[in-house]
Formats: C-alpha cells, sequence, structure tokens
C-alpha cells in the first residue's frame, strides 16, 4: 500500500494544481486535501506543524515534504517514488 498524501492547500492556488498534478503522474490517486481558505484553524495548524505560511503544504505519509518546488526536487532527485512506495 503506498504512503498517504496529504496537501494543504486553497481553491486558487496555481502551485497546488501543479503539486496535485505532478503526484497524480507518479501514480498517486488519493490526495486529502485540506482547504486552509474555508477551515481558518487548519492554517494556523499548517503553520505550526511546518513552520511556513504558503501552499500548498505537502506531505506524504509522515515525511514533510514541503512546497511544490521542494516536491518538484525531490522528484528530479529520484526521491519521490521511493518516498510515495514506503
Amino acid at each position: 500500500m503506498a504512503s498517504p498524501v496529504k496537501m494543504y492547500s486553497t481553491a486558487v492556488c496555481p502551485y497546488c494544481i501543479r503539486a496535485e498534478a505532478l503526484l497524480k503522474q507518479r501514480g498517486v490517486t488519493e490526495i486529502e486535501k485540506i482547504r486552509i481558505d474555508l477551515e481558518p484553524e487548519q492554517r494556523d495548524h499548517m503553520i505550526e506543524i511546518t513552520g511556513r505560511r504558503t501552499v500548498p503544504q505537502i506531505f506524504i505519509g509522515d515525511t514533510h515534504v514541503g512546497g511544490f518546488d521542494d516536491l518538484a526536487a525531490l522528484d528530479r532527485a529520484g526521491g519521490l517514488a521511493p518516498l510515495l512506495a514506503a
């Protein structure tokens, strides 16, 4: 079974859309999306656990990957597939 993917996002976030597209290209079928624009308390929680204020913030299993640029860099370095498969 693949690692669960969780993404903090907002409705109009081009990087969230790109992150989702990249994850789907890598075989992810389910992404738990937490909309911080609809649930302000989730924004506070996201900042608390990541130290970041921007979206997306992506978690694969218990690992905080970061935003889209971090995800794309991890993919280029060959680290995304093993993380997703864990």
